[in-house]
């Protein structure tokens, strides 16, 4: 899958996730036995649902996290900053620009990373996870039988938390949560 098209792919799952998961922030929302504005004490049996936190620290998360794509994008190609527009419009212009986009490969690495975390982000909130399923074979890296195949991202990864390779530029040496990654075909034993 090109670049081009992975981001695609994310934004585009993002633009059609995201108005749900505003849809969760109060999940049932207001009761029906409930008028728009009750007079007198509130009785907590009939009052709203509560604010869910983690579907707004979500929400906050994707809106900043298009509204600083948006702009980092404009900024990058010489554009004058965008409008305000809400999170689905904004990523429409965004992919509007992948053309564009791609004739600057760290922006467009940039683009598709940060697509695909708050795609991720806003999936998990919703209670969706990928599936994945164990690949037979060992790490090349780790040694362990920690592979397994993500089919959304035609991806492996090893899901050894320990695993660490030999290069001294790589994510694993600092970051604990970096999970080593190949396409199926680069795997040892090709095609998995």
């Amino acid at each position: 899958m090109s670049l081009h098209t992975e981001t695609a792919h994310w934004l585009g799952a993002l633009r059609r996730q995201f108005p749900e998961l505003l849809g969760e922030l109060a999940p049932g929302g207001r009761s029906p036995a409930v008028p728009a504005a009750t007079p007198g004490p509130v009785n907590p049996s009939r009052a709203t649902a509560p604010l869910r936190l983690h579907v707004s620290d979500a929400v906050r998360d994707i809106t900043d996290g298009v509204t600083e794509l948006e702009e980092a994008v404009h900024d990058r190609l010489g554009l004058p900053r965008p409008r305000r527009a809400r999170v689905p419009q904004r990523i429409g212009r965004v992919l509007n620009l992948l053309d564009r986009v791609g004739e600057h490969p760290v922006l467009a690495e940039h683009v598709r990373d940060e697509a695909r975390r708050m795609a991720r982000r806003c999936a998990r909130v919703l209670g969706e996870s990928e599936p994945m399923t164990a690949v037979a074979g060992r790490c090349p890296w780790c040694d362990s039988v920690s592979l397994r195949a993500f089919p959304e991202r035609r991806a492996v990864l090893c899901i050894n938390p320990g695993c660490r390779c030999d290069d001294p530029e790589c994510d694993c040496r600092t970051d604990p949560a970096h999970r080593h990654a190949w396409q199926r075909h680069e795997l040892p034993g090709g095609e998995v």
